[in-house]
């Protein structure tokens, strides 16, 4: 009996500590240590923080819509004083604000001529940044590009519009440079595992100018 005692806490034991790893095999799936890799992996909407950051510049254009009046809602270009024209109000500064700044501006002065006006102002073109948040792909691909940021693009669309990796590439050892407010930050992109694995782990949401690079293999 104390010998099938013996045996029996033995098994309980080894049943406990299974269901501990098991535990914590699951709770580590998916956890990213690195914080800066976790901000790269964002699970919202990548285009959200770009509305709220953009800051208006000169030759983008403005969709404004004036929410039951239709006609005072135009399609405008923002004038090298910073300015727009809007229809009754005038020139209205957009110039360094951001689309929902430009968009309370407006429905100040419009509160003079209407009841409770309600505006929202749209980036239709991003004229004014475009050369600065171009994201590029150079390296061992098919064809190095430079072409403008779109909200929401991945790793994966940029190396797919530069026609993939040739023939010479270490996908694995790619790496996405990135500008940060703390310098210039890189960043292990693991292509061969995104491309023909589905990995996605480092399949990293891009932002404006960003750029990728694939090395060589080493023969």
């Amino acid at each position: 009996m104390e010998i099938l005692r013996v045996y029996s806490k033995v098994f309980l034991i080894g049943i406990l500590s299974i269901v501990g790893l098991v535990s914590c095999g699951r709770s580590t799936v998916g956890v990213v240590s690195d914080p800066d890799e976790l901000s790269l992996l964002r699970i919202q909407d990548p285009r959200v923080e770009l509305v709220d950051t953009y800051r208006i510049g000169v030759d983008d254009r403005l969709q404004i819509s004036v929410w039951r009046n239709p006609e005072l809602s135009v399609t405008v270009p923002v004038r090298p004083d910073g300015k727009i024209s809007i229809p009754l109000v005038g020139d209205v500064h957009a110039g360094g604000l951001s689309p929902d700044e430009v968009a309370k501006n407006i429905e100040a002065q419009l509160a003079k001529y209407i009841r409770d006006p309600k505006v929202a102002v749209i980036l239709t073109d991003l004229v004014s940044h475009e050369y600065l948040s171009r994201v590029r792909v150079t390296g061992a691909v098919r064809n190095s590009i430079s072409m403008p940021y779109r909200p929401g693009a991945t790793v994966l669309d940029l190396v797919l519009s530069a026609g993939g990796v040739n023939e010479f590439a270490a996908p694995n050892k790619s790496v996405l440079y990135r500008s940060t407010e703390d310098g210039e930050k890189a960043y292990r992109v693991k292509l061969d595992d995104i491309l023909k694995e589905g990995r996605l782990e480092t399949n990293y949401y891009i932002q404006p100018g960003d750029v990728i690079t694939v090395p060589e293999k080493i023969f």
